[in-house]
């Protein structure tokens, strides 16, 4: 990964794109810079750098952007609730990451999806390179090994995403958590022939989901529950909604339309108790 991060604003100059800045500097305009960015963020203040993942039309790295904008300093924790994509019928129960003090962790069934992630990696990856949905299906492929096509680029181009903001709780203990679940799925694929799955991967035991869930528990919060996506984000965001000790935010990120992605959908609530917990957070948010 290059550590260089460049910062200007997003210019097409001559139908080049480049970063412009304070000073007149002139950064990338020889680097392959995604449509999606320019769609979305041309003439903004941006921040940029180099991946180590490679384009596979240039053979270059990767250059990923991402707005200019501050983002929570002080210890947090955050939920994202990602609508489900139309496309997958596996999604249709969305999907649930955890992000602890800007380390965001994503559990998945897919091995390649299963990473701890920053936050304009997690949100702002081009749909360019292993990124990218195959260029003739428009899915997920992987039948050449040397030029995989993962779809999973930067999910504010993918869906809208739910976020739950929390405050005031034990980040430390969560994060050694989620840590050590992680690690544990990356020594399972030391003993897996076909890497694209996680073997121990449950839609009812050991999901995206159950694994934040167990990650609450451990910290000291036994009541939480939920076995999928929004059950368990609602869940969440009641229980810690009336507790003065923690605070509690609720907000949606609208989803950035490329045309890399179709327009997500909200997942269902699955158990009724959470509907009615979903319909009274509307007096706290």
């Amino acid at each position: 990964m290059d550590d260089v991060i460049f910062r200007g604003v997003l210019t097409l100059d001559a139908d080049r794109p480049c970063l412009v800045g304070d000073r007149g500097q002139r950064y990338l305009e020889d680097e392959r810079i995604w449509n999606g960015y320019l769609t979305h963020f041309g003439g903004r203040r941006v921040l940029a750098r180099r991946l180590v993942q490679t384009d596979y039309e240039t053979a270059r790295p990767v250059i990923i952007l991402w707005p200019d904008e501050p983002w929570p300093q002080k210890e947090f924790v955050a939920l994202y609730l990602n609508e489900r994509l139309v496309k997958y019928p596996a999604s249709f129960l969305g999907h649930l990451a955890v992000n602890v003090n800007g380390e965001i962790f994503n559990f998945s069934h897919l091995m390649n999806e299963n990473e701890i992630l920053s936050h304009e990696e997690y949100f702002y990856r081009p749909a360019l390179g292993e990124f990218a949905p195959h260029p003739q299906t428009g899915r997920y492929n992987i039948d050449n090994p040397a030029k995989p096509y993962y779809d999973k680029f930067g999910r504010r181009f993918m869906r809208s995403i739910h976020v739950l903001l929390l405050t005031g709780l034990d980040t430390q203990n969560l994060a050694l958590f989620f840590h050590a679940e992680m690690e544990k799925i990356r020594k399972s694929k030391l003993n897996v022939t076909n890497n694209e799955k996680y073997p121990a991967f449950n839609v009812l035991t050991r999901n995206c989901a159950t694994i934040i869930r167990d990650g609450f528990k451990n910290a000291g919060f036994r009541n939480i529950h939920g076995i999928f996506p929004r059950d368990l984000f609602v869940n969440i965001a009641f229980y810690f909604s009336d507790r003065p000790a923690t605070g509690a935010t609720v907000f949606r990120l609208g989803q950035l339309f490329v045309p890399e992605a179709g327009q997500s959908a909200l997942p269902p609530l699955l158990n009724p108790v959470n509907v009615l917990k979903n319909n009274k957070l509307k007096k706290y948010f």
